[in-house]
């Protein structure tokens, strides 16, 4: 049987992408670092252009690199510490003010349910010392937990060690010769596929850099927001969990949700009334309103085509076939599906198939 050239074409593309995804599937660990690194790469190689276009040549982009890789490891550990102060601040609060509000909801709950008929008997305090009981344990104990789990997982923590060391090394080479990867790539493209290819990597590469560009502008405008909102409302830990639920809001939904949980925690054990409700009805309800209907279609663009729900089924599918690989390539496998369905789709749309 006689296959005609652009059966062929399609045969040898496929084959590439089966034995891509093969070596995701066999090779997630090993590749786990170089993938953090290439995404990564190809997140900061246009800041890493502009520096050294900055300079016209008189500055080695070497320097441009380590800059810009040494502002990405202070931006991750200032997310870091974002996260502490939460640890530190609502594990005392907690154990401080669950009396309080288990001894509010004995009070008040149980005769709110009695106006409606529904006599239900709660054990409040056992729950209370039951939660105060871990709450209370000391922090020598969690330390010494900690260390004999690295203890027995050895491995585990060699690999976060090695991630750690090997993912800026990594990173540092791909930044500094990336044009050059991305010539030697072209080198196995045919000559005639050439203009299609690049045509296909372009449209792929404008997708997933708008819809990038778009979303890290709406986390920076949604951490400033609800930070500032929260604050409003007198919140200790508004900064923190303001900038935690902006920045989270990466991954859809679900940042929100747990940035939503952080804050009617510490709103409840802060205030231990009603006043955490409104605060975070007020400034959530406020938030989700302003980048639903304004924020996201203003920057991010539906003409993207990158849905929400989208983001969230490549996220999770991805992440399931091929662990935290999966995660690592879900959106730049997801904008090039996109641009293929698309051009599929005009091709059908155009073909005598269609048009009968």
């Amino acid at each position: 049987m006689q296959f005609t050239p652009s059966q062929q074409r399609a045969a040898a593309w496929a084959s590439i992408a089966i034995l891509a995804f093969a070596a995701l599937y066999l090779l997630g660990r090993v590749l786990a670092p170089f993938v953090v690194a290439a995404v990564l790469a190809y997140a900061l190689t246009p800041l890493v252009d502009r520096l050294d276009d900055l300079g016209h040549g008189r500055m080695p982009r070497v320097i441009a690199v380590v800059i810009v890789e040494l502002l990405l490891i202070l931006a991750l550990f200032c997310l870091v510490l974002l996260v502490i102060p939460i640890v530190v601040k609502e594990v005392p609060l907690m154990r401080e003010q669950l009396p309080l509000v288990f001894d509010k909801l004995d009070t008040s709950l149980r005769p709110w349910l009695l106006q409606f008929g529904i006599n239900v008997s709660l054990d409040l305090a056992s729950l209370k010392a039951l939660v105060l009981k871990y709450l209370s344990a000391n922090y020598e104990d969690t330390v010494a937990s900690v260390f004999s789990s690295l203890r027995l997982g050895g491995g585990v923590a060699v690999t976060v060690i090695g991630y750690a060391v090997l993912i800026p090394v990594a990173l540092f080479y791909l930044l500094l010769d990336w044009k050059q990867f991305v010539v030697r790539l072209l080198e196995f493209v045919p000559p005639r596929a050439r203009p299609a290819y690049d045509s296909f990597t372009s449209e792929a590469d404008e997708v997933l850099g708008q819809y990038l560009r778009g979303q890290l502008l709406v986390m920076m405008t949604m951490a400033v927001f609800y930070g500032c909102g929260l604050a409003l409302f007198g919140l200790d830990l508004a900064l923190p969990i303001g900038v935690f639920t902006g920045l989270a809001m990466f991954v859809p939904y679900v940042g929100f949700g747990i940035g939503l949980v952080l804050a009617v925690v510490a709103g409840l054990l802060q205030f231990a009334s009603i006043k955490a409700l409104v605060m975070v009805a007020a400034v959530y309800g406020t938030g989700q309103i302003f980048e639903g209907f304004y924020l996201t279609p203003r920057l991010v663009g539906e003409r993207i085509g990158l849905h929400p729900l989208a983001v969230i089924f490549a996220l999770l599918a991805f992440g399931q076939v091929f662990g935290f690989v999966g995660v690592l390539v879900a959106l730049p496998a997801s904008a090039v599906l996109l641009v293929a369905i698309r051009r599929l789709r005009a091709g059908y749309l155009a073909s005598k198939l269609y048009h009968g």
